[in-house]
């Protein structure tokens, strides 16, 4: 059995972290999946989240096999939601996923549970007690995994990229 698990990144993981957005982003594109074609995330972005401690790794066997921000507090693209409601209001405390991505060596081998639900965990451990993410509305696979994971569907949400849209999920744990 491997050894799975998942840690805070550090400024060392940046160029794994970044190697495997751009694999994630190659990963849409073949899918047909119009997320993440432009600009975002930039390196700047991975960088910034890893300066402010919000960075994680899913390390397997020593090397690093995902990454995903854990972004504390209110996210302003969460605080208009459209064809629902957050179950405690926008302005809620809780915890958002975001930049979730596996490296393509680790692909199909149900790691991104893994890596929502150590960031669940983590969230717990922090105090809190709602969890949001969101993803694009063709990205079917990451939308099962949400689900998967206990989320709840709670409407539509914009981003700040060429093709915002998205499905906003939730999360309440105790």
């Amino acid at each position: 059995m491997s050894a799975t698990y998942l840690r805070q990144a550090t400024q060392a993981d940046l160029p794994k972290i970044s190697a495997i957005i751009a694999d994630a982003k190659a990963y849409l594109k073949e899918q047909k999946i119009n997320q993440w074609q432009g600009n975002y995330p930039l390196s700047a972005d991975l960088e910034t989240d890893i300066q402010n401690g919000i960075s994680y790794v899913l390390v397997i066997d020593g090397e690093v096999a995902g990454t995903a921000a854990l972004h504390q507090g209110i996210d302003p693209h969460y605080l208009e939601i459209e064809d629902g409601q957050w179950a405690n209001g926008p302005e809620a405390n809780y915890t958002a996923i975001h930049r979730i991505a596996l490296s393509g060596n680790f692909r199909g081998q149900h790691l991104s549970g893994k890596l929502i639900s150590g960031l669940i965990t983590i969230s717990g451990v922090l105090g809190y007690t709602d969890v949001r993410i969101d993803t694009h509305p063709d990205n079917k696979g990451m939308q099962h995994v949400i689900t998967s994971n206990g989320f709840t569907k709670r409407g539509i949400v914009y981003m700040a990229e060429d093709d915002p849209k998205r499905f906003a999920y939730q999360l309440l744990i105790n």
